[in-house]
């Protein structure tokens, strides 16, 4: 593949998007310089005015334009419950596919002493005056189910208890419409274990 010039340098920028390499990062760059530049103009200029705008909610931390996000303005959104995640990206996904109607905590990234990342790097001191308040009455703990989610988890757990916050975990384990043949061992030691009575 040819990387010179100005296509090639659109290609490779292209790659740094996640789950992009380089064929797709190729069919990108030709659909929007040969079909569709309108569109790659209005990306371009929205791209630039989102990078100069989009900061972090001082209270979530979340992205956002403005001072607070539309959530944490929200006075319907219950003060009551607060859910840990691990990324901006999380409460997209939290937001589109529940019922969740209290506010959020985004730590940016997981304990993981061997990158450099501590308590002080997700926040933890901003998380723990939270708890402090007194206002927060459950904590659910929404971060990945990997071994340095699980970890992020179990630290800010200890937190909650400090301040006499009950703290749950996100349940795993087979998914909805999941066929057990087809289900990983991890995940399925998680269902057994997390498993609950029939109502």
């Amino acid at each position: 593949m040819l990387k010179k010039g100005l296509l090639g340098q659109v290609i490779q920028h292209l790659c740094c998007l996640p789950g992009v390499g380089p064929k797709t990062a190729q069919r990108m760059a030709f659909q929007l310089l040969q079909r569709n530049r309108d569109n790659a103009k209005a990306l371009a200029e929205i791209l630039l005015k989102a990078l100069a705008e989009i900061g972090h909610c001082q209270q979530c931390r979340t992205l956002t334009e403005q001072t607070l996000c539309e959530i944490c303005a929200d006075p319907a959104r219950e003060l009551a419950l607060l859910c840990v995640v691990e990324s901006p990206a999380d409460v997209w996904t939290v937001e589109q596919a529940t019922v969740f109607k209290g506010r959020y905590f985004v730590l940016h990234g997981h304990l993981s002493p061997l990158d450099g990342i501590g308590p002080d790097e997700l926040g933890l001191d901003a998380l723990e005056q939270i708890l402090a308040k007194g206002e927060v009455k459950e904590l659910i703990l929404a971060t990945n189910s990997t071994l340095e989610g699980n970890a992020t988890a179990y630290f800010i757990g200890e937190l909650a208890v400090k301040h006499k916050v009950q703290a749950s975990r996100l349940a795993s384990g087979v998914p909805m419409g999941g066929e057990l043949e087809f289900i990983d061992r991890v995940t399925l030691l998680h269902a057994f274990k997390g498993r609950r009575n029939i109502e």
